[in-house]
């Protein structure tokens, strides 16, 4: 659990919510559920509309990793690389075959197959790199609805301010009712803006930074596989790798 992004969040919406408070507002007025319809159901509507259907499914299916990330274990993964080169170094490659079989990270399972194989150096680099490049795409892809959305919230909060004033118009015989309906009008557009900054914008931008996360562990995968392909001394890997996690 990403416990920076909840707080953040939350941090967030508490400094807006108490500023409008100590200016003498009222919080049961930013609650209205017509206008949040209005902005949240048009926002993903219109980027529904930009979509491939497969792209926008895997960008829901990302959503999950702002507050459960998935861990990249570059130090362990380092380790383990530099073990394998020292086996390989001694007994061949076929001394890999039990750890390539039994290996549960998929990249690195591809990898260390390839290495088994007696693929060519730059066959595997070429296979992994590319496989790597294409899923890096592939997600980043996933998360720009979010920032599609970021674009396209505000916009529709106009919208939602706009059709509020329309109706707010029609009691301009009655002045409270034109005041009250004027306010609620603007509501769509706190809700526009509000979503599109403390929500859509950060989320996208917190998964593009797992995704290269993601992208630097492969990397080193990478990396480290070829070395041991091309037959270096351990430490050699040992220290090449050691700039992929200075921690």
């Amino acid at each position: 659990m990403d416990k920076l992004a909840i707080s953040g969040f939350l941090l967030a919406l508490l400094a807006v919510a108490s500023g409008f408070m100590i200016e003498g507002g009222s919080l049961a007025t930013l609650l209205h559920f017509p206008a949040f319809l209005i902005v949240f159901g048009g926002t993903v509507g219109a980027v529904m509309l930009q979509t491939p259907m497969s792209q926008f499914k895997l960008g829901l299916k990302l959503l999950p990793w702002v507050v459960r990330p998935a861990h990249f274990p570059l130090a362990n993964t380092a380790q383990r690389i530099v073990q394998w080169g020292t086996a390989a170094r001694g007994n061949g490659f076929l001394a890999l075959e039990e750890d390539a079989l039994a290996e549960p990270d998929a990249f690195l399972y591809r990898g260390l197959n390839l290495l088994v194989d007696g693929v060519e150096p730059t066959a595997i680099q070429d296979t992994l790199d590319a496989e790597l490049t294409l899923e890096r795409e592939r997600l980043l892809r996933a998360v720009r609805i979010f920032d599609a959305m970021g674009g396209y919230s505000p916009t529709i909060g106009i919208v939602g301010a706009v059709l509020g004033l329309i109706q707010a118009m029609s009691n301009i015989s009655e002045p409270q009712l034109l005041g009250q309906g004027i306010a609620t009008a603007f509501v769509a557009t706190i809700y526009g803006v509000g979503f599109a900054n403390l929500l859509f914008i950060p989320v996208g931008n917190k998964l593009k930074s797992l995704i290269q996360e993601r992208t630097l562990y492969h990397e080193l995968i990478v990396e480290g596989l070829v070395s041991i392909a091309h037959g270096e001394n351990p430490r050699n890997i040992e220290r090449k790798l050691a700039a992929y996690h200075p921690d």
